[in-house]
């Protein structure tokens, strides 16, 4: 795993091997609770194979602190967008500036990717994380709805 030598300001790094994705696992298991470790790995291998994910991280002290899944996808309604599907920092890393350190990365990863917009969902419970979202000018833009169909 990739760190920066500078550990004030860590270098964001793209999950390439399977150790490097298996290593996220504890940071995406505190997003999505439902995550198991056997699997993870191969449907990140899968996502990243047939929807373009990539998943980006920064590691402090060899353990992984901030994780984010993206994708570059086109749609009607965006034309070519950018889309978090997860981004989080580590409950015992939060308020050091790992998650806005990421956030900051994915956005300027979209304007270097070509995108027209950025868009991520937020779960309505996450005040803290709608804060930084905010605080970096993203917009309440639409509603999101779903329905569990298993």
């Amino acid at each position: 795993m990739t760190t920066s030598s500078d550990a004030a300001v860590p270098e964001v790094c793209r999950a390439g091997s399977d150790a490097e994705i298996r290593a996220c696992f504890p940071a995406m298991k505190q997003l999505r609770p439902h995550l198991e470790l056997d699997g993870f790995v191969a449907q990140v291998r899968r996502q990243m194979a047939s929807h373009g994910y990539t998943l980006a991280f920064i590691a402090r002290e060899g353990e992984v602190v901030a994780a984010a899944g993206y994708r570059i996808a086109e749609y009607l309604a965006w034309g070519r967008t950018f889309y978090v599907d997860d981004l989080i920092a580590v409950a015992a890393a939060r308020r050091h500036g790992f998650g806005g350190r990421l956030l900051d990365w994915l956005i300027a990863e979209a304007r270097a990717s070509g995108c027209g917009q950025f868009h991520l969902d937020s779960g309505v419970q996450r005040h803290d994380a709608h804060r930084l979202y905010l605080g970096r000018k993203l917009v309440i833009s639409s509603h999101h709805f779903s329905m569990a169909l298993s």
